[in-house]
């Protein structure tokens, strides 16, 4: 009976009050009663609960930030980015503006979606991201992640056996590691064809599944594989996005390193495998000077390498 009476006072509390502390205070205590949806509803210190697989910012694209009260688009990307960067799979947040336009062209443009996919570590990664909002201004987000708890398990060790396997920790230098992941990436894989070209494929090429188990990537799963190696080397390292390409940065010595398995593990006409070293631990100064269309990234979002 108390419980019924609470509710109650809660909803009176939305209908009679229209200001943000009211409907918060109101929605707060409704979602410690009742709340059947299963969404994480945070506090502002719980933005930054960040998981083991959470990467430090480097873009002035998206910001951490513990609020969750957005002012305008640029905090609501703020948001997005940290629940993403968090590993959260859920959560609830409010506008202080009419904020739906905002997250309808979010939901609607793939590249604001795609440069926070990149900058985050590959684990936290989505597959899809679900925005609903209310008249309240309340904001819902549902995080489909792309690796599952299993999958990540199952990498982790893979990677770990390829370098015990290849002798990795036999080197010194750093470029010979990554040098050796690169050459046994490149060896042990073919372009999956059929997935970039949007046709049925029997392989997950998107991900770095495809590209340790199966035998089969595309950018996107030879970058996942790249990275989280790099991950293992405790290097800093971020993927790079552009509408049609996804390759790697990675940070040594203070400089920022491009390397682009895709583009060094080419598909030849004689079905032969050959590996090639043209973006291997190049600089970005080097990596303009080819001017190739593919490697035309946004430099508004990529501002630090």
């Amino acid at each position: 009976m108390k419980k019924v009476i609470i509710v109650l006072f809660v909803i009176f509390m939305f209908f009679v009050f229209d200001t943000r502390i009211f409907k918060d205070t109101a929605y707060n205590i409704y979602t410690k009663l009742v709340d059947k949806q299963g969404y994480r509803i945070s506090n502002n210190p719980d933005l930054l609960n960040q998981n083991n697989y959470t990467k430090k910012d480097y873009s002035s694209y998206a910001s951490t930030t513990d609020s969750l009260t957005a002012h305008n688009k640029q905090e609501l990307i703020d948001i997005y980015y940290s629940a993403v960067n968090s590993g959260f799979d859920r959560l609830t947040f409010y506008c202080d503006y009419q904020c739906d336009n905002d997250i309808n062209n979010l939901n609607n443009n793939d590249a604001n979606f795609t440069y926070i996919n990149q900058l985050v570590g590959v684990y936290n990664t989505y597959s899809s991201i679900e925005s609903s909002y209310t008249t309240s201004l309340r904001v819902d987000l549902n995080i489909i992640r792309k690796y599952t708890e299993e999958e990540i398990d199952k990498i982790d060790k893979r990677i770990d056996e390829i370098i015990i396997e290849q002798g990795i920790n036999n080197y010194d230098n750093v470029r010979d590691k990554i040098k050796v992941f690169h050459d046994y990436i490149a060896n042990t894989n073919r372009y999956d064809q059929d997935m970039a070209e949007n046709r049925e494929s029997l392989y997950h090429s998107d991900t770095a599944i495809g590209a340790l188990f199966e035998g089969k990537a595309i950018c996107s799963g030879y970058s996942d594989a790249m990275s989280l190696f790099l991950d293992k080397l405790g290097l800093e390292n971020v993927r790079i996005a552009t509408e049609e390409h996804v390759w790697n940065v990675v940070l040594i010595d203070g400089t920022w390193y491009h390397i682009d398995l895709t583009w060094d593990d080419p598909i030849v006409t004689n079905g032969g495998d050959i590996i090639q070293y043209d973006y291997f631990l190049i600089t970005t100064d080097e990596l303009n000077s080819k001017n190739d269309i593919e490697h035309q990234y946004n430099e508004e979002v990529y501002d630090f390498i």
